[in-house]
C-alpha cells in the first residue's frame, strides 16, 4: 500500500525510485517533506488526480513563519520533483524559483576554555534517577554525544542518525550516510575520541544489546529527535555556565571550524589543501560553504596578510605613483 495519498502518486512514486537507484535520496531530510506535499494537494485540492502549477505554487510560497533557508528545505524536493517530471517530458508545470536568500544572521557563540572544561564537566557529573534505565542512559550517553560533536564536527543530525554499523571502531571511523544533503562521507575520529566510543560501546551494550543506532532511545528503540539534543545541552549548558550564557549544540561544529582554521596560522601556503580536507570531513559538498567560517576567525584578514605579504610584494614590486 502507498504511503502517499494524492491523485498522481504513481509519478511520485516512480520520482523516489529514481532516486533511489541513483543513490541520491535521504528519506530522512526529503522524504517527508514530499509526503507532506502529496498530503497538502489531497487535502486541499478537490482534485487532485494531476499535478497543477497552483499546487506547487501554493506550496512553494514563503510562508510568514519561515525563514528563507526553511522555506528553500521545505520545497526543495518539489522543486526537484518538478524537474524530474519536465525532464521526462511529463508536465509543463515551469519550477518554481527558490525563494531569495536571506543574508546569515545567526552568529555562533564563540566558546571559551573556560565554559567547555565547564559544560563537560557537567555532562560528566549527571546523575542517574533513582538507577533507572533511561536516567543511566543519559548519564552515558550525554558525555560522549556532546563530545563526539566537539571533536569531530559532525551536525548533530549526522550524530543522531548514526546507526552502530556506522561506527568502525576499530579504525576510528564513521560513515556518515543520513547527512543535510545527498553525500556520504566520512570521518576520522582522534584517537582520544575513538577510545571514549569504544568505552561507552561496551557499557551501553550491557543495557541495550541489540540496539540500531549508536546513540539510541530506549523508549522508541529509534534514534532520539532532535528535541533531545536541543533540551539536554541547554539544560546542562546553563546548569555550568549559568542562566543568561546561550549557546546551543549547533555551535559545537563552528567551534570545530574555526579553531581548525586558527591552527594554521603558523603552516604558511597550505590554506587550499587543509581547507579541502576540512570541506570534506565537514561533510560540505562545496567549499565556499567551508569558506563561511573564514568570516568569522578572529583576526584573518591580518593572520593572511602577515602570512603572504612580504612574497607577494616580492612578486609584484610597488608600482611608482606619478601623482607623488
Amino acid at each position: 500500500m502507498s504511503v502517499y495519498r494524492s491523485g498522481f502518486t504513481h509519478y511520485i512514486e516512480k520520482f523516489v525510485s529514481y532516486r533511489k537507484a541513483s543513490g541520491s535520496w535521504n528519506e530522512y531530510a526529503t522524504g517527508q517533506n514530499l509526503r507532506l506535499f502529496d498530503y497538502y494537494c489531497a487535502d486541499h485540492y478537490e482534485d487532485s488526480s494531476s499535478l497543477t502549477a497552483e499546487m506547487v505554487g501554493s506550496w512553494c510560497r514563503k510562508r510568514g513563519t519561515e525563514t528563507s533557508s526553511s522555506c528553500y528545505t521545505r520545497t526543495l524536493v518539489v522543486r526537484e520533483f518538478i524537474d524530474y517530471l519536465r525532464d521526462h517530458g511529463i508536465t509543463d508545470i515551469v519550477t518554481p524559483k527558490p525563494p531569495k536568500w536571506e543574508g546569515r544572521k545567526y552568529i555562533p557563540h564563540a566558546f571559551t576554555k573556560e565554559e567547555l572544561e565547564a559544560f563537560f564537566k557537567e555532562c560528566d557529573s549527571i546523575d542517574p534517577y533513582k538507577g533507572k534505565s533511561a536516567s543511566v542512559i543519559r548519564k552515558l550517553q550525554c558525555p560522549v554525544f556532546f563530545r563526539l560533536l566537539y571533536s569531530s564536527g559532525i551536525r548533530t543530525t549526522e550524530a543522531r542518525y548514526l546507526q552502530r554499523q556506522d561506527v568502525d571502531l576499530a579504525h576510528g571511523v564513521l560513515n556518515i550516510r543520513k547527512s543535510k544533503g545527498y553525500d556520504q562521507h566520512y570521518v576520522a575520529l582522534h584517537e582520544t575520541m575513538t577510545v571514549l566510543l569504544k568505552i561507552y560501546d561496551s557499557a551501553i551494550d550491557k543495557i541495550q544489546p541489540e540496539r540500531t543506532y549508536f546513540f539510541e532511545c530506549i523508549k522508541t528503540g529509534s534514534y532520539y529527535s532532535r528535541d533531545w539534543v536541543k533540551d539536554n545541552f541547554n539544560k546542562l549548558w546553563k546548569a555550568a555556565n549559568g542562566a543568561d550564557s546561550h549557546a546551543v549544540a549547533y555551535d559545537l561544529r563552528h567551534h570545530y571550524a574555526i579553531e581548525n582554521i586558527s591552527s594554521w596560522e603558523d603552516d604558511s601556503f597550505t590554506f587550499s589543501e587543509k581547507l579541502h580536507y576540512l570541506s570534506k570531513s565537514m561533510g560540505h559538498r562545496w567549499i565556499v560553504s567551508t569558506l563561511y567560517y573564514y568570516s568569522i576567525v578572529p583576526r584573518l584578514a591580518d593572520k593572511i596578510r602577515e602570512k603572504t605579504e612580504t612574497e607577494f610584494n616580492e612578486i609584484v614590486p610597488e608600482v611608482w605613483d606619478e601623482e607623488d
